[in-house]
């Protein structure tokens, strides 16, 4: 038998789950201690128990999964803070729905008497209750619906009137992509054009490239035979003139120096009392088979600067026997400074222009100066005073240098000459001419009658200190001649020019020996003792090492603020100075 307690789903609905008690069916078997008979049930009406107890049992596990559900939906609305509250939508009275009515609609003395009526009536009694109930909800949707759809026909005519604006936009937009859509075909069609001209040009100058070329080289070819016409012909004329004025003199020697004797007898006149005799050709340099180590100028670091002019500093020389340096500058102005402190020992001034160049005699007692004035003074260092001037040029002179001897000192000119002047008989002994151009730099051949000139002719030439006549030239610069310098041996030449070129010669082949290109304008160039490195001054400010073997830069001293114009090496190969157009000078060691 067994006990079963049954409710209704309802019930269950109604409880919590812990509210519910679930009794167990339990089986009594007939083996227990138990004594008491127990009679038979009837069957008959079983099955449709047994059905009702599982409806009953299902409904109830029904009712307890829908309860489960509420509560947890309950509980996690509680947890998240987002309970929903049941909003209970309130029906509205006919008086205020008519309020609202003539409010809206503006009526306020309408609303005035309806108010004044709606209040008599009702405290009179006269209104029934089914006469001012609520309003139907219809009503109340039916003026919200009106309402939304007065507010969307604005918002409709505002989209419209946006609409009208977008729509004229984008009808000048369209305009405008038409114009430069047919504006870019038309570019398009000029650069199509463009390029087969320009195909058209090309095939025209390939075609011309190769007469172009055969007319360069023959034109080349014409200037530079005009070149050494012309300077033949200079030379022949030179060379005439030179005869003339030997002959001349010859004669005049002959008429005017003789002198009667007491027999009746005449005698030749000897050569001047204080004119300088030319030494011998034959003379052996002492350095000619000595060899030097070269000058290790890339480790050579700016050490000093000095700003010893109130202008560019043109020219510098080294004394032959003391720490010390001249410098010529543009303020007509000379000094002697002491290395390597600098320190200023003697100026002298004189000329009325520029001063361009400047040599110390080779023992060193005296300063040859040359300047724009057309003048070449010789100074006495230790009398402070200027011994001697040579005011023979007619335009402005460039350089000079002393023989080895001292007693000869060359000087070129803008006159297209040169002239030799004797130190002792303070007298023009030679004048050379053959040049073109201005000649801008001269140098005695080192122990030798030779004379080097560079000219803005674009040559360099060399003359016999005896005869006045060229012996040697050397064409090849394409432009103007800047300097040249003699190596310690005097068997290689250095020149430079306005290009930046800086060609080697050799004296005795006779030809080039080297060309270097720097691209930018050189102002000077030396050798250093062991004639391997060459030294240029250049116009951008720096310093270029070149090796004169292969004509690679191995280093570059960079300092001067502008142009540097002129330098000079240490012969023992210690330092090296440099001076500017930004008024200094500066020490390199």
């Amino acid at each position: 038998a067994a006990a079963v307690s049954t409710c209704t789903a309802e019930d269950m609905s109604e409880k919590p789950d812990d509210a519910y008690v679930y009794h167990e069916e339990v089986e009594i078997s007939d083996d227990s201690g138990d004594e008491a008979k127990y009679g038979n049930v009837s069957d008959g009406d079983s099955s449709s128990d047994n059905e009702d107890i599982n409806a009953v049992l299902s409904s109830i596990k029904k009712g307890t999964a829908a309860a489960k559900l509420e509560s947890a939906q309950k509980a996690a609305a509680s947890r998240s803070g987002q309970a929903q509250a049941q909003i209970q939508k309130k029906h509205i009275v006919i008086d205020d729905f008519i309020r609202n009515f003539l409010s809206k609609l503006g009526m306020k003395n309408t609303l005035d008497t309806f108010e004044t009526e709606w209040y008599q009536m009702k405290q009179q009694g006269k209104f029934r209750e089914e006469d001012i109930g609520k309003v139907p909800d219809i009503y109340v949707r039916n003026a919200e619906m009106d309402e939304q759809v007065k507010h969307l026909r604005k918002q409709l005519e505002a989209v419209k009137g946006i609409a009208n604006k977008a729509k004229a936009t984008w009808g000048k937009f369209r305009k405008q992509r038409d114009y430069h859509r047919m504006h870019h075909r038309r570019v398009e069609q000029e650069k199509d054009k463009l390029i087969q001209d320009i195909k058209r040009l090309k095939n025209d100058i390939a075609a011309f490239e190769p007469a172009l070329a055969s007319m360069k080289k023959k034109y080349e070819g014409a200037i530079n035979n005009a070149s050494l016409t012309r300077i033949a012909k200079e030379r022949c004329e030179a060379r005439i003139q030179v005869l003339e004025q030997q002959l001349k003199s010859m004669d005049d020697n002959d008429l005017g120096e003789t002198k009667i004797s007491k027999s009746g007898g005449t005698k030749r006149g000897s050569r001047g009392k204080m004119d300088s005799e030319i030494p011998a050709d034959d003379r052996p340099n002492p350095y000619l088979n000595k060899s030097f180590e070269p000058t290790n100028a890339q480790a050579f670091k700016l050490t000093k600067t000095f700003q010893g002019h109130s202008q560019a500093i043109s020219n510098l020389a080294l004394h032959p026997q003391k720490p010390v340096i001249a410098t010529a500058a543009d303020d007509k102005t000379w000094k002697l400074w002491s290395i390597p402190k600098g320190e200023l020992i003697l100026t002298g001034s004189g000329h009325k222009s520029w001063i361009s160049g400047l040599e110390f005699h080779p023992k060193g007692k005296m300063l040859a100066t040359t300047s724009g004035d057309g003048t070449v003074k010789v100074w006495d260092i230790l009398k402070t005073k200027c011994a001697m001037t040579f005011s023979e040029h007619t335009q402005a002179v460039w350089d000079c240098s002393f023989h080895d001897t001292g007693d000869f000192l060359a000087s070129c000119s803008m006159d297209q000459t040169v002239k030799i002047w004797d130190t002792n008989s303070q007298k023009c002994r030679h004048t050379f001419r053959g040049h073109v151009d201005s000649i801008n730099s001269v140098m005695f051949q080192p122990f030798s009658n030779n004379i080097c000139t560079g000219s803005a002719d674009k040559s360099v030439s060399i003359w016999d200190l005896r005869s006045g006549l060229c012996i040697q030239t050397f064409v090849g610069h394409t432009n103007a001649v800047g300097s040249v310098n003699f190596n310690i041996k005097g068997d290689c030449i250095v020149s430079t020019d306005a290009d930046g070129v800086v060609k080697v010669w050799d004296v005795r082949m006779v030809g080039e020996r080297l060309s270097i290109d720097l691209k930018v304008p050189v102002n000077d160039a030396k050798f250093d003792r062991s004639s391997r490195t060459i030294a240029a001054a250049c116009d951008d400010g720096t310093i270029k090492l070149v090796d004169s073997g292969d004509g690679k830069v191995m280093g570059v001293l960079t300092g001067h603020e502008k142009a540097a114009l002129a330098l000079q090496i240490d012969p023992a190969g210690r330092f090296l100075i440099s001076c500017g157009s930004d008024n200094s000078f500066r020490i390199w060691a």
